[in-house]
């Protein structure tokens, strides 16, 4: 027992002997306030309290461990101590405060401070550059800065802020931020535009940003197959043609080129636009060869299909097809006409009614004329129409005119969907008719076929009444032998009990046996 009353004193022994060889009782622990960053080149204060400690104190500022910043002697009453430091490169690293009073001493908790590089010199880079791609291409976008440290970025696109959040604007375009880098999988059009960045360090007091300039981002479309096609014109005697090259997709500059057998023939750099003409010698009625175009960009050369230089004169005789056109309620609304035509490559056309040219507001052309709709069905457009059509390119070729076509348009509606459910119901109500009628006629039938049983079995149950009525019904039949050793007249006892009405083909009285 008096050894573990002494083990138990042991600790209590060894703190008397520390507090006697520092000559005194400890401090309570000090305070260090200070920033946790700082500009480089800037001056900062750290302040060391220690409430409780009675004047004259030693305050000491100590850096990473032990070693000695700035030294303060406080013999105020204030019980703190400040200190001025300015920043360098080598200022950054942990920061605690000593305190000495009286051969006493106390420590403070430690204060982490980083050393901020301010931003300069922001710009976008891109990859590829210059940032010119096709669709499809991977973009990758840098926010680099000349110095800075401890930065955060934030990306705009067409002067409009790129978040990281799924309900952006702009999340379709699939624009996420990552760091000081945009990137893009695959670009498509809709990514052309303008991009920048800001960087910048975020302080409590005194946050700096650097913003770079704007960088344009194109993005190619790659070509579609040109398209190819003709005109001809006619200036005095003599025929000139027209050749049209034409792509409905792609990003110019691009350029053109026309072959004819083969054979190139002219070549055309198309800088705001996708087409291109070309001018070539054209005769009506005859073969003038087979044209191509090619049209060709920085990754691309595609030709279009062959097409042959003819042009044939109008010609024939023209006919009109007439189709009605009806609602959904099966009213006419519209008439469309037709003028169809075997000849002719380039044809005009021209409509008449009841021999009129057609001038009216209610008349709609299309596809160049051929085709004619009456979109206000009145009585007033009830007639014969006719369709003439001749050489557009030629004013004064000859015309070719169809026979009249009469066009017959009521305003009485055709059958209604009132006057069908109408119908419908009659019938209905007919057939329901006629089913109740079979119905009743079949139950009647059954009913006369069942009296006329019930009567049958009546009268057949009387006739064996009066039968049994006139004679005697033998129960049981007699032996063989009572028939044959008895005379059949035994059966009866007298004469008189054979019924009047029963009178044999002969005379009774002339029988010698009765």
């Amino acid at each position: 027992m008096k050894k573990k009353q002494e083990l138990c004193l042991l600790p209590v022994l060894v703190v008397d002997c520390l507090v006697s060889i520092m000559g005194g009782s400890p401090l309570p622990s000090p305070i260090l306030i200070g920033p946790d960053k700082a500009y480089l080149n800037s001056k900062v204060v750290f302040q060391c309290r220690s409430p409780g400690s009675p004047p004259p104190n030693t305050y000491e500022l100590l850096k990473d461990g032990n070693h000695l910043v700035a030294t303060s002697n406080g013999l105020q009453d204030d019980q703190s101590a400040t200190f001025f430091l300015k920043i360098s490169v080598t200022s950054e690293g942990s920061y605690h405060c000593r305190v000495t009073a009286g051969g006493n001493m106390g420590l403070s908790g430690t204060v982490r401070l980083q050393v901020v590089i301010p931003v300069s010199g922001t710009m976008v880079t891109s990859d590829p550059d210059p940032p010119i791609l096709y669709e499809g291409l991977r973009l990758t976008l840098t926010c680099d800065v000349t110095k800075g440290s401890h930065l955060s970025y934030t990306w705009f696109y067409n002067r409009q802020e790129v978040p990281s959040s799924p309900t952006s604007p702009l999340t379709p375009l699939l624009l996420w931020p990552v760091g000081n880098t945009l990137v893009v999988e695959r670009v498509t059009t809709k990514h052309a535009g303008n991009y920048s960045c800001i960087a910048g360090t975020r302080m409590q007091t005194n946050s700096r940003f650097s913003s770079s300039r704007e960088v344009t981002v194109r993005v190619k479309a790659y070509l579609s197959v040109p398209q190819i096609s003709f005109t001809i014109s006619k200036e005095g005697s003599s025929y000139h043609g027209n050749v049209t090259c034409r792509s409905s997709r792609g990003t110019p500059p691009v350029t053109f080129y026309l072959f004819l057998d083969d054979k190139e023939v002219g070549s055309d750099v198309a800088t705001e636009s996708l087409v291109a003409w070309f001018p070539i010698a054209m005769v009506p009625g005859r073969d003038m060869g087979a044209v191509r175009c090619t049209v060709e960009s920085d990754a691309q050369r595609l030709t279009s299909r062959p097409l042959t230089l003819v042009v044939v004169p109008v010609g024939g005789s023209p006919k009109v097809d007439v189709e009605y056109l009806y609602r959904v309620d099966s009213k006419m609304v519209a008439a469309r006409l037709q003028c169809l035509l075997s000849l002719g490559t380039f044809p005009f056309f021209s409509w008449s009614l009841n021999g009129s040219l057609l001038l009216h507001a209610s008349h709609a052309l299309a596809d160049g004329g051929r085709t004619l709709f009456l979109t206000e069905i009145t009585l007033e457009d009830s007639g014969y129409y006719r369709c003439r059509a001749r050489d557009s390119y030629d004013v004064t070729s000859a015309w070719v005119e169809s026979q009249p076509v009469l066009v017959q348009v009521t305003e009485v509606a055709t059958t209604t969907i009132e006057v069908m459910a109408i119908v419908f119901c009659c019938f209905l109500m007919l057939t329901l008719a006629g089913g109740v009628a079979c119905v009743m006629r079949m139950l009647n039938r059954q009913r006369d076929i069942v009296a006329s049983s019930e009567q049958r079995a009546r009268a057949r149950a009387a006739n064996e009444r009066r039968f049994s009525e006139h004679f005697c019904i033998i129960p049981d039949p007699l032996p063989l032998s009572d028939i044959t050793t008895r005379p059949l007249r035994s059966q009866y006892n007298r004469r008189d009990e054979i019924k009047p009405n029963f009178r044999p083909t002969g005379s009774s009285q002339n029988n010698p046996s009765m």
